[in-house]
């Protein structure tokens, strides 16, 4: 450790070069591990944050925006109803509406939900479903300005809704804000029925999605229920590729980060193969002198410790203040302790990896070279 330290003070300039290198690697981790944690966030917390434990969607459905394909019926739910290990099994509506609040657009996905079911969440501002003309927003709508007794006013069929109530967290489904309505509701806006129309018997027995939660949900036994139901079924999280956008999303965002990864591999390799080369003869004298290749490679390695854990640190410290001020803006931006270590982790493990590869070349080392080389 000796060696290593001395080399690290004498060569500082190249040294802290190389920290400040792997530093801004390590910002740039941690802001797409928040980018990423906030993508997710807004394109599927309303179903992350709902006590639904897997959803059953028509069989034959496709996989991208099934929820929005998908038509499932009474007897659909009814049938999983039945099955052992179910607890509770509702209709859930699920459409995407243009909507206005006043002259404000306001785009919402809405949900609809059996009013005192076990979907419907609970208001922590106003109160919950009790008419058909009532809507439960996330809160994130509130903050875009929509307020309690605000009648907003959904496109294309004019129905009129009222503000009830605002969840105490974000739910959002497809980067926009959910709307909790009456599934009665739902079922005529799905429909098309204009304020004042009655909507066929049929109508009314359609949904989206049969949601589902109890012992069996939770466990993913599914095949006889499928069987019974005509359905195709998955764990909720599974679900999250049904939302429009989602799979794209975060493909590129872990394509980009596995790059940075790479990257930061490559450059710590490089950089210390350079240097390396650069103190050859040094350690063909030390090699001759009786030192023996386990201490040099473990100095080399030490050295590789000390700038990864001291870049990457101060990385990640300047990547969470900078996070902290992307966080109250419109950008989807979300710190969460788990990727950000994760990212740190490999971040150092990687480039761990490339210093060895590179003080491997320390073992060939011939101490002759240093007895021989100027004869």
């Amino acid at each position: 450790m000796f060696l290593a330290w001395r080399e690290i003070a004498f060569a500082r300039v190249r040294f802290g070069l190389m920290a400040a290198v792997v530093g801004l690697i390590a910002i740039l981790v941690v802001i797409l591990s928040g980018l990423s944690s906030g993508l997710v966030v807004d394109g599927v917390s309303g179903l992350m944050r709902s006590p639904i434990q897997a959803v059953a969607f028509a069989a034959g459905t496709t996989t991208d925006s099934a929820y929005t394909r998908s038509t499932v019926g009474a007897a659909q739910r009814d049938a999983w109803a039945e099955q052992p290990g179910i607890t509770h099994a509702e209709l859930l509506g699920v459409s995407i509406v243009n909507a206005h609040d006043g002259d404000a657009p306001v785009d919402l996905t809405l949900f609809g939900v059996q009013p005192r079911g076990f979907v419907e969440p609970a208001a922590a501002e106003g109160s919950a479903l009790t008419a058909p003309d009532q809507v439960v927003l996330s809160s994130s709508a509130r903050d875009a300005g929509v307020r309690l007794g605000d009648t907003v006013r959904v496109d294309r069929v004019g129905t009129a809704l009222r503000v009830v109530g605002f969840t105490a967290d974000q739910r959002t489904f497809g980067h926009v804000d959910v709307g909790y309505v009456p599934l009665a509701t739902w079922q005529a806006i799905h429909a098309g029925v204009r304020p004042g129309q009655q909507p066929d018997a049929s109508d009314l027995e359609v949904a989206s999605v049969v949601a589902l939660a109890g012992p069996a949900a939770r466990a993913g036994t599914f095949t006889a229920g499928d069987a019974a139901a005509d359905t195709v079924t998955r764990t909720t999280r599974a679900t999250f590729g049904s939302s429009p956008g989602y799979t794209a999303e975060t493909m590129t965002m872990t394509l980009i980060k596995a790059f940075l990864y790479a990257i930061s591999a490559l450059v710590v390799g490089a950089f210390f193969t350079l240097w390396t080369v650069q103190r050859t003869r040094e350690l063909t004298v030390m090699r001759a002198m009786g030192a023996s290749t386990r201490f040099l490679v473990r100095d080399g390695l030490l050295q590789g410790v000390v700038l990864l854990v001291v870049a990457v640190g101060g990385g990640v410290l300047v990547g969470l203040g900078l996070g902290a001020l992307l966080a109250g803006t419109a950008m989807p931006f979300r710190l969460e302790a788990g990727p950000v270590l994760t990212g740190a982790a490999l971040l150092t493990a990687l480039g761990l990896l490339g210093a060895a590869v590179a003080t491997v070349r320390i073992a060939a080392i011939n101490p002759l070279t240093a007895l021989g080389e100027n004869r």
